[in-house]
């Protein structure tokens, strides 16, 4: 992935992060529910009685955004500089460590700090140090 940083737009991003964080705090205070997306899917795979509607209506959101983009824009370009092998691999990972985490990065480190979760700072830290670990041992060891 490659960022142009002559095109960086801190209004759109800053915009991004406060939907993100009203997003947050509408379904804890609407549903005492914390914004992990992991969990808020894994909660799918064995429903408890009626807890089926929050979760759909929450992940077709956020699979909806990009259409919400276009009514204003066109899609930024998308550049994806490794195979398939390798980012299979690297999802598989990622699913791993949300497991062992018991959360996900945006239950952690947006909803978890937020809160001052001990167990979240705890598992934010750990995540940010294995991605700078494995950033650098693929651009400086392996040269991927």
């Amino acid at each position: 992935m490659h960022i142009d940083w002559t095109h960086f737009t801190p209004l759109a991003s800053l915009g991004g992060g406060i939907l993100i964080g009203l997003a947050a705090v509408l379904l804890l205070l609407a549903n005492g529910r914390i914004a992990g997306i992991s969990g808020i899917a894994g909660g799918l795979l064995r429903p408890a009685g009626g807890d089926i509607g929050w979760r759909l209506a929450f992940l077709l959101g956020l699979a909806s955004a990009p259409l919400a983009w276009l009514a204003f824009g066109a899609m930024p370009p998308a550049q994806i500089d490794h195979s398939p092998a390798l980012l299979t691999v690297a999802g598989l990972l990622v699913g791993i460590g949300t497991r062992f985490g018991s959360g996900c990065t945006s239950g952690h480190g947006v909803c978890g700090i937020s809160r001052l979760s001990p167990r979240s700072l705890v598992a934010t830290a750990s995540f940010m140090a294995a991605g700078f670990l494995t950033v650098f041992v693929m651009r400086h060891v392996i040269g991927a």
